[in-house]
Parts: structure tokens; C-alpha cells; sequence
């Protein structure tokens, strides 16, 4: 990977008469990755342009100007098709699965490519920036950050282990509910991951968990997660499985606490992700990205701006728990039409899977309008089951749609007038997969 990023370094340097055109993804690890690399071009004396988006479709792609440049970052692994035909040199950093032909006119960056540990976009764009220059070891907390976003924390290698001694980073063991740096009431009450019944999105709730953990408040307010004694942290654990027994696996409660600092002050980087992921899904990509790159003033529209995401997403919690499902066996299919955001339908979809009302192997699959679109977002519970981009594909492909993600967290667009159709195929491919399995 890193010979990659080289040549790219290289390629950059010499097609000095090509103006620079960058498009990253909207999301956690994609504005990281365009915090990153923007700052290091910067540093790098060069010129550009950059847009975020929500996804590359051919229209897009093919309006993008002839003469110039192209660089995504955190996608287009799966747009090759249609990159082919462009005159364009092109660029790609992204860590997303490879299904189709690698045309002449593309440099992939990809750690897929040499079977090498899986890494997220901002990570590589982070070794794009450190192989510039030293000077850039100061954006490591932002590949932490989208390292945490794309959910990588699970599985650190050698990489990872560089990015992080170079971002200076605490790792604490405890429970794995953000941020562990603010007043715990708070962060029970907005807790998403884990889903925990009849707390989340209820400080009645929270306030009776608490007095069953026996955390009482120290001089007015309770204190932050990660300032728990052990004592605490363990009555906490128990507290919250006993909400639902069974469901709840205190192993998979428990993990560790990265903190870093960042604008000055020590931050869970699970929450900097979730409010950066926030910004972008409110429509506000811009924000986020000057969040990264530590505008003050877009730091405190930032944080006003979480605090009504989060009140959105509680919102779509409390409507997904009352809403009729098509359900099946090890599969449920959630159409929220105009009751829930496009953009955060995504995020529901993983909450939802990694909630406890789900048995191991389910496929959640999550719709939602998108002016004369559907946003189709699927996830896996748990770490075994099928392949979720695999089943969308086999629906989305005859529909004339297109694929993306992970085997575990795949997302599409159909168009609205197919909605009907897409929901029969998708229950029948499900029903003939269990067959199979």
C-alpha cells in the first residue's frame, strides 16, 4: 500500500497542468479523509476544489470537468464502470470492496488490493499525509477519529497501532457507552450503542438505572464514565444486562475507551465521530469537515447541530419500535417512507443491529424516501450471517440499481416507483437464502 501512495505522491507532483479536483463521502471516515488530505495538500503548496456527497451515481461522474485531476476518497471502488470512460487521470484512496475491472486511467490506493490489514479511508489518507512529510503526524487524531467512525476499533493491527501511538491517545477499558467524558445521565439517555430498553431516550428511565447501579451524584452531577471506580463500572454492566437478560453480553459491553485531545480538551473520539457523522446526515458536510479542521466557530454550530441530530435520531428510535415490519425468519424489513431522514436511516439500521432485540445473524433492512429515490440501508447482527451487499445485489443489480458497503453493512438507491417491486424481490431472495443456509 504504502509503493501505492508513493506513485500517487508522485502522480500528484507531475500533472502540474491538471487542476485537482477532490470528492470524498459524507460520513465519519470520509470527512476525516477529506480533513486529511486536504490539509496536507495545503501544506503541500497545491491548489483544489473539493466537494462531499452522499454518493457517486454515472451523472455525476460524468459532469465532472475532462481536464481535470480526480481524487475520491472513501469511495468510488465501486463507480469503476463508469470511470473507464473518462479521459480524466484518477485517483482513489478507499478501503471498500473491489467488484469490478480496474481501468488503465486509475491509481488505486486499496489495502485490499494486497490482502493487507483492513483499514479505513481516513487511515490511509493519513499515510498519503505522512509519507508527504512528518509535519502531518498532528492529523493522526482524525484517523483515529475515522477509525472509530467505520468501526475498525475491533480489529488493530500494525497500522492502526502507528496511528495511534502517533495521535497520543488513552485507551481506557470500560463500558462502551459515549462520550465517557460527559456526565453519565446524559450519555445513558442518548445511548445508541448499545440500545439499552426503556434508558435510551428516557431520563426517568436513566435516573432508576443509576439508583439500581447504586451511582449516586457526586457534588450535584454524576460523574463521567470513564471517572468511574471499578466498583462502579461493574454494578453499572450489571444494572444494564439485567434490562434485558439474556440479550445483553457484558463482553461485548466492555471494550476500550480511546481519548484523545482535541480543540484543547479531552474528547471520546466516539463521540467526535458522532458528531461529525451528525453534521454531514443534517446536511451540513461542510461544518463537520471545519469541525476536523478546528474552525472554532463551526465548533460550536457543530455541537448545536449534534444536540438536534440526536434529538431526530431518538425521534426515529420511538418510531422503528411502534412501526409494522415485514418480518421473516432471521430477517425484518423496516419501511419508514417520509417518517425518517434518508440520511440517517443508515445509522438507525446499525443501532437497530446491534440492539438486543435481535437474534444473532439477522438481516435488518432499512428504507427511506429521498425526494423521487429510496435510501436502502442493510446491516447484519452480530459478526457471522450472510453477505448483506451480496443479497442487495442480487436484488438492486435487475432493478438497474447499484451496491455498496461491506459484506456486514451494504447500502443502495432505488427509484421510488420500483418501492413495491424491490420489497417482493428483496423478501424472496431472503426466503431462498434461508433455504440454501
Amino acid at each position: 500500500m504504502l509503493d501505492r501512495i508513493k506513485l500517487a505522491i508522485e502522480r500528484i507532483n507531475n500533472l502540474t497542468t491538471f487542476p485537482i479536483r477532490i470528492v470524498s463521502h459524507f460520513d465519519t471516515d470520509g470527512i476525516a479523509s477529506a480533513a486529511i488530505f486536504s490539509r496536507a495538500l495545503q501544506r503541500w503548496n497545491k491548489t483544489f476544489t473539493l466537494s462531499i456527497v452522499k454518493s457517486l451515481d454515472e451523472d455525476f461522474i460524468k459532469n465532472l470537468p475532462e481536464d481535470n485531476l480526480l481524487i475520491f476518497l472513501d469511495l468510488a471502488s465501486g463507480s469503476l464502470k463508469y470511470l473507464k470512460d473518462k479521459k480524466n487521470p484518477v485517483i482513489i484512496l478507499d478501503h471498500h470492496e473491489i467488484t469490478q475491472e480496474i481501468p488503465e486511467n486509475v491509481l488505486m490506493v486499496n489495502p485490499s488490493l494486497e490482502n493487507q490489514e483492513s483499514l479505513c479511508s481516513a487511515a490511509i489518507c493519513y499515510f498519503f499525509a505522512k509519507s508527504l512529510s512528518e509535519q502531518n503526524k498532528d492529523l493522526s487524531t482524525l484517523a483515529l477519529i475515522g477509525m472509530i467512525g467505520d468501526n475498525h476499533q475491533d480489529n488493530i493491527g500494525k497500522r492502526y497501532d502507528e496511528i495511534i501511538k502517533d495521535a497520543d491517545a488513552v485507551i481506557k477499558k470500560g463500558l462502551l457507552i459515549y462520550p465517557s467524558t460527559r456526565p453519565l445521565d446524559k450519555a445513558l439517555e442518548y445511548s445508541s450503542s448499545p440500545y439499552i430498553p426503556n434508558v435510551t431516550g428516557s431520563y426517568k428511565g436513566v435516573i432508576e438505572l443509576l439508583r439500581e447501579a447504586n451511582i449516586p451524584k457526586n457534588n450535584g452531577a454524576y460523574k463521567a464514565l470513564y471517572e468511574l471506580t471499578n466498583e462502579e463500572m461493574t454494578n453499572l454492566t450489571t444494572s444494564i444486562i439485567l434490562k434485558n437478560p439474556g440479550k445483553i453480553e457484558s463482553e461485548k459491553l466492555i471494550g476500550n475507551l480511546y481519548l484523545l485531545k482535541f480543540h484543547n480538551r479531552l474528547e471520546d473520539a466516539r463521540e467526535l465521530s458522532a458528531l461529525i457523522n451528525a453534521c454531514s446526515r443534517m446536511g451540513y458536510p461542510f461544518v463537520s469537515l471545519g469541525f476536523c479542521l478546528g474552525n472554532k466557530s463551526l465548533k460550536s454550530k457543530a455541537e448545536k447541530i449534534y444536540i438536534e441530530y440526536r434529538q431526530h435520531l431518538v425521534s426515529a428510535l420511538k418510531y422503528i419500535a411502534e412501526a409494522e415490519k415485514i418480518t421473516g425468519k432471521n430477517y425484518t424489513i423496516i419501511n419508514a417512507k417520509n417518517n425518517i431522514r434518508d440520511t440517517i436511516i443508515g445509522t438507525v439500521a446499525s443501532i437497530i443491529s446491534r440492539s438486543p432485540l435481535y437474534s444473532e445473524g439477522t438481516i435488518i433492512v432499512a428504507l427511506a424516501y429521498n425526494e423521487d429515490k429510496i435510501k436502502v440501508s442493510a446491516r447484519i447482527t452480530g459478526k457471522d450471517g450472510r453477505n448483506v451487499r451480496e443479497v442487495l445485489d442480487k436484488v438492486v443489480v435487475p432493478l438497474g440499481g447499484e451496491v455498496g458497503g461491506h459484506p456486514n453493512a451494504a447500502g443502495c438507491l432505488i427509484s421510488k416507483d420500483k418501492e413495491v417491486q424491490f420489497i417482493q424481490e428483496l423478501q424472496k431472495v431472503l426466503d431462498i437464502e434461508l433455504v440454501k443456509v
